[in-house]
């Protein structure tokens, strides 16, 4: 069921405000989910083209679906950090702000004057947040990070592929999502301690560590065999069987991680006697005999087809799914009952569909959201609530070419 919306709620961080410098993704996507949470996001953008994905295709009408995809429930002030005047307006926002984050490279907000150190002097209850590719000491640290970069580094790479086949990247961005996701764990241990204290921190993650930190198992592995994992594709590397069966005309995931499980496959394949062979009756015999217990799946499972042994495999409590598209898994049943798309009306662009944040308190998920804002839509708006400019100085502001609102 869909969570019903309570009128006017706040979300858990109501009265929090962010001033976000991010850019890109590592960034703006923990951001976004602070915003889900109720905080307030002021997002600050070079006034020539804003942030670098409003400029990415495929496009809705002029707006980029990178950007939509990252930047919903935030506040636009476009502001020119290259002029003292620019730079003195960020420096007041965050005097009034619980958080700073900012994802450039080490040393690039000290140099524009907003470095922890320089704002902190103003507002010692700030925390401030640096998502960066390596952090501040790494020998890597001037090195430009991209997902991808930190993903070949991590390791991650070399067991995302099939057995012999060339490394492969994930398909989704987990290298700037680990750094957005850790980040968000330690903006919020920061904001927990602060209530004790008083006193803010900065907070550092580095997407290259937070990869290697999600590394789980299979940096274990190495630790306990000194052998790095091979790629088993869709396979697991300690557990059989595990992965994509084939089947008459298509493939099913098929996840037989207890002994429980393994017995109720072997049901489901009419075999039985599976259970107790002597090759794989236990987790270890399976393991090494791997390929022969494949065989004899393979040569099942192809007869029939993927319906059959979806539903065959439901039947007899089998962890099973089948391979969805981009498209089907936003189009399943699932997502819709559980309200994980919504639509937001743009000013220009109409109806958007978003993805909604998975987070739910008391039932009911995220604040209803606001549609990504135009490059600057807010700025005259938060000069004059937020730092109490009046309309002559945002109008001498505009002409200098401090700040920029929407055409």
């Amino acid at each position: 069921m869909i969570d019903t919306a309570t009128p006017n709620r706040k979300g858990p961080l109501d009265g929090i405000k962010v001033l976000d410098f991010s850019r890109i993704l590592s960034g703006p996507y923990a951001s976004m989910v602070l915003a889900d949470l109720g905080a307030e996001i002021i997002k600050v953008e070079p006034i020539e083209k804003g942030d670098e994905t409003r400029n990415f295709p495929p496009f809705q009408g002029k707006l980029s679906h990178y950007y939509i995809a990252l930047n919903k429930n935030k506040k636009s002030l476009a502001l020119n950090l290259k002029s003292a005047e620019g730079v003195q307006i960020a420096q007041d926002l965050a005097a009034q702000s619980d958080i700073v984050l900012e994802n450039f490279r080490p040393g690039v907000m000290d140099r524009l004057g907003l470095g922890y150190e320089t704002l902190r002097e103003a507002n010692p209850r700030l925390i401030y947040c640096s998502i960066t590719g390596f952090g501040q000491d790494s020998p890597l640290g001037d090195k430009p990070a991209f997902d991808i970069v930190a993903q070949a580094l991590s390791g991650v790479m070399s067991v995302n592929c099939e057995p012999g086949q060339a490394p492969n990247k994930l398909g989704i961005p987990m290298g700037d999502m680990a750094g957005s996701i850790f980040s968000l764990f330690g903006l919020l241990a920061a904001l927990h301690e602060r209530n004790s204290t008083g006193k803010g921190r900065h907070v550092e993650v580095a997407m290259l560590d937070s990869l290697i930190a999600m590394q789980g198992y299979l940096s274990q592995i190495y630790f306990v065999t000194g052998e790095s994992p091979q790629p088993v594709g869709t396979q697991h590397p300690s557990i059989v069987p595990y992965g994509a069966f084939p089947t008459s005309d298509g493939h099913v995931i098929v996840a037989c991680l207890t002994e429980g499980f393994w017995h109720n496959f072997a049901r489901s394949l009419d075999m039985e006697e599976l259970i107790e062979a002597p090759l794989f009756s236990v987790y270890e015999q399976r393991l090494a005999n791997r390929d022969a217990l494949h065989e004899i799946i393979y040569a099942r499972m192809k007869r029939d087809t993927t319906q059959y042994w979806l539903e065959r495999l439901s039947e007899f409590d089998v962890p099973s799914a089948p391979i969805l598209s981009i498209g089907d898994a936003l189009e399943q049943p699932h997502v819709r009952d559980r309200g994980l798309v919504e639509a937001v009306d743009h000013p220009t662009e109409g109806p958007l569909r978003l993805v909604r944040g998975p987070i739910r308190f008391d039932g009911q998920g995220p604040l209803a959201p606001n549609a990504p804002n135009l490059l600057g839509e807010k700025t005259a708006q938060i000069l004059s609530e937020d730092i109490g400019l009046s309309d002559d100085q945002i109008q001498m502001l505009l002409a200098k070419g401090i700040i920029r609102v929407p055409d």
